[in-house]
């Protein structure tokens, strides 16, 4: 995970404009290698990750053990539909390939409306959706898989739907990229 998304990772993180002072959490941190990222963009901040699987967690705590023991950073098991976060907790919530997987996908964009600060934003990033180079196997992966598998609009519906505004779409067509950075109003 943390090789083979690093190059889309470093393309959708570079839509933000992180604040050295913010407050992040990267939902389905996987692996671990965005937090780590996401640690250096924002040095005076704190990064927290979560994922609902065991193993994942434990590699997110490996690959930032220097950062979890300079306490800037914390990672814990925990799913997207239940946050285990006060409202109005983060800056910028990101789900970097992990929405499509996500068991309630409406439920987890509502939790990540609710733990942004008024004006904080929510970034999805995946390397995968119903458009650009994949579309041909957008229909085959939905029947064999249990994947949210979204166009463009369907994206932007999304994160309208969860209470969103000011949201922007970058697609990156020819590697099968999308970027969707949505607002929380103020």
């Amino acid at each position: 995970m943390n090789r083979r998304h690093s190059k889309l990772t470093d393309w959708g993180l570079g839509h933000l404009a992180i604040r050295d002072d913010d407050t992040v959490l990267d939902v389905g941190c996987g692996g671990g290698r965005t937090v780590g990222k996401l640690a250096e963009l924002a040095p005076r901040g704190r990064v927290y990750g979560i994922d609902y699987a065991p193993t994942s967690v434990a590699a997110a705590r490996n690959e930032n053990r220097r950062l979890i023991a300079a306490g800037r950073v914390r990672i814990q098991e925990a799913s997207v539909s239940d946050l285990p976060f006060a409202e109005g907790t983060f800056d910028l919530v990101t789900a970097i390939e992990t929405h499509f997987w996500w068991q309630e996908l409406n439920a987890g964009m509502r939790e990540a409306f609710r733990v942004l600060k008024p004006g904080g934003r929510m970034a999805v990033i995946a390397e995968f959706y119903n458009g650009g180079r994949h579309a041909k196997y957008a229909d085959r992966l939905g029947r064999w898989t249990t994947m949210a598998i979204l166009d463009v609009d369907q994206h932007k519906t999304m994160l309208t739907d969860a209470g969103f505004a000011e949201v922007e779409l970058d697609e990156d067509a020819a590697r099968g990229w999308i970027c969707v950075v949505a607002t929380k109003p103020r």
